[in-house]
């Protein structure tokens, strides 16, 4: 693990530091890959935080540990995995599917990464990623997927995820937000 770093489940107090945090990181590290209407589209229809996971204990942060103090601590990322079918999607989307999957025939699914832009290329998506596989295989999956942004995905590719298709999600701006389906073998 990265020094002065430490993975911890997400609690629901965690929601209005999540929510600064995944705004920041969608304006600023998706800037290359989506306009400005498909950002702000994607924040009102599908980016944030679904609190299903929360509640299912498989969404995570990642803390930075000041090493002088312990205590003084800043969450600097945050994703997880699901054992549901709902491939991607926060709280607001309305396209959910919360049947619970069987980890013998079916892929986990990889949720909801968001890096806090301070805090990018330095290992940390790696480290979040890590620690959702390893638990998803704790609980039994030997297969993930996710519907990777155009942004993330570059971090997916190079971590083992194969593209199967492009997806469009529509938003209720009008626009359309751009992503790829990506599948790994654990």
């Amino acid at each position: 693990m990265l020094p002065d770093f430490r993975v911890r489940p997400a609690v629901l107090a965690d929601l209005p530091v999540l929510r600064v945090l995944i705004d920041a990181s969608v304006r600023r590290l998706q800037a290359d890959d989506y306009t400005p209407a498909q950002r702000e589209g994607a924040l009102q229809t599908v980016f944030g935080v679904d609190t299903r996971l929360i509640a299912d204990g498989t969404y995570l942060v990642v803390e930075y540990c000041h090493p002088e103090s312990l205590s003084e601590t800043v969450i600097v990322a945050c994703g997880g995995w699901s054992k549901r079918k709902t491939l991607y999607g926060a709280d607001q989307w309305t396209d959910r599917q919360d049947d619970l999957l069987d980890p013998h025939h079916d892929a986990a699914k990889i949720r909801a990464f968001f890096i806090h832009p301070d805090w990018s290329r330095r290992g940390i998506g790696t480290l979040l990623l890590e620690a959702c596989e390893n638990a998803a295989k704790s609980a039994g999956f030997r297969r993930f997927e996710m519907g990777a942004t155009l942004t993330g995905a570059k971090l997916f590719r190079t971590r083992g995820y194969l593209p199967v298709r492009n997806l469009v999600v529509p938003l209720t701006n009008g626009e359309s937000l751009p992503i790829i389906h990506m599948e790994k073998q654990a």
